[in-house]
């Protein structure tokens, strides 16, 4: 458990404004491949293509465009537009509500490795104890001990934050799971806060969880256009719940933070949404093609990284096993053969150790990916031959 401290830098941004634009091969992206206006507009039923056409380019409202929320509630079942409250990307989502729930007095629970926002914002206000993934021989190669985050549940814990499928790992809870955490949570009256970016690119759609927003009335799904639409760039996200009280505060604020979308950003985030089962199953087959030429590679050189396939989202977390070490492996990748990878420091958390030795992979791109994958076939021909099947 550990006391309320200021904010530290958001590693993995900083990693990526050194590199993200600059290095010739991005193998660590985590989002799935995006598509050019033209391809979205060309989706656009004429209605719509007109609205965006003829668009006025005023504040829009701070809850989100009506018809936008109204196709965003559409994606949850028994929700409707006022469950809804559009924000400016996940992060937004993220800070916000974290500052509107979360008081000096109270308890957080995340998991560790984590995406740093889920950790670092609520260490600046309370109390947060990290409860750890670890690998494990079931389905995707890695598990939540249910037992240990009922053990760490305290007295005055507010809010457990949860991500699924998650993010660097590939995990997706078992939907059995899903339904434990959400009975601990309405027995003490805890909010269950879930980051479902990655809904809706699983592997196997089989393994889709419910969204915490329609079976729990304390929960708060957080979902984004970046990540399983593959539209980072227009920076729309949500958060949906029953409670609207809590909407109402997050909304409220809002107004220190964004105040309101980009109203193009809302259009196209409409339209893509209209568009959204050609658009999932587009990334579906795109991730499907990709993973199994990732694992051809790894099959290809046996011993040398330790791979299990995710469950879920377009990022894994393998563990390299060569003699240099996961640290030494990306950086001389990067510098020689100029792939990007993600080390597993970037990771680093202050609530438990991050597993040594891996490293983040993103599988959701098009042609970068087959060029990244080529970049490093060649890598390791040059510098593991020994390894080599």
């Amino acid at each position: 458990m550990t006391s309320p401290q200021p904010m530290r830098d958001f590693e993995l941004e900083v990693f990526f404004s050194k590199w993200e634009f600059k290095v010739r091969h991005h193998m660590t992206a985590s989002d799935m491949e995006s598509l050019s206006l033209s391809d979205l507009l060309q989706m656009a039923a004429p209605e719509d293509r007109e609205r965006f056409e003829k668009l006025w380019l005023g504040y829009t409202q701070t809850w989100g465009a009506p018809q936008l929320r109204d196709e965003i509630a559409k994606t949850y079942s028994g929700l409707a537009a006022e469950n809804i409250l559009c924000l400016a990307g996940a992060a937004e989502g993220l800070y916000a509500v974290a500052k509107v729930l979360l008081s000096a007095g109270d308890h957080v629970i995340t998991t560790v490795p984590n995406y740093q926002s889920a950790e670092t914002v609520p260490l600046a206000i309370c109390e947060v104890t990290g409860v750890p993934i670890k690998k494990a021989m079931v389905r995707g190669g890695w598990k939540l001990d249910l037992d240990e985050l009922r053990a760490a549940i305290r007295p005055n814990t507010k809010l457990i934050s949860l991500n699924f499928p998650q993010n660097p790992t590939g995990m997706v809870l078992p939907h059995e799971d899903l339904k434990e955490i959400v009975a601990l949570c309405r027995e003490r009256g805890i909010w269950l806060f879930v980051d479902e970016v990655y809904r809706g690119v699983e592997l196997d759609p089989a393994d889709r969880l419910p969204q915490v927003a329609q079976i729990y009335e304390r929960g708060i799904s957080l979902n984004v256009m970046s990540k399983a639409y593959g539209m980072p760039g227009l920076r729309v996200g949500w958060i949906a719940a029953q409670d609207l009280g809590l909407l109402e505060k997050v909304e409220r604020y809002k107004h220190y933070l964004s105040i309101c979308n980009s109203a193009p950003s809302e259009a196209l985030a409409l339209i893509a949404l209209k568009s959204r089962d050609q658009i999932l199953a587009r990334n579906h087959a795109l991730l499907k093609k990709n993973v199994e030429a990732l694992e051809q590679l790894f099959a290809a050189y046996p011993g040398l990284v330790e791979w299990t396939r995710p469950l879920g989202g377009c990022v894994a977390f393998p563990r390299f096993l060569g003699p240099e070490g996961g640290e030494a492996f990306c950086r001389k990748l990067l510098e020689v053969s100029g792939v990007l990878l993600l080390p597993g420091s970037i990771y680093r958390s202050e609530l438990g150790d991050v597993p040594e030795d891996h490293f983040r992979i993103g599988f959701g791109r098009g042609a970068v990916f087959e060029q990244g994958l080529a970049a490093m076939r060649q890598h390791f021909e040059a510098h593991y031959p020994q390894f080599k099947a």
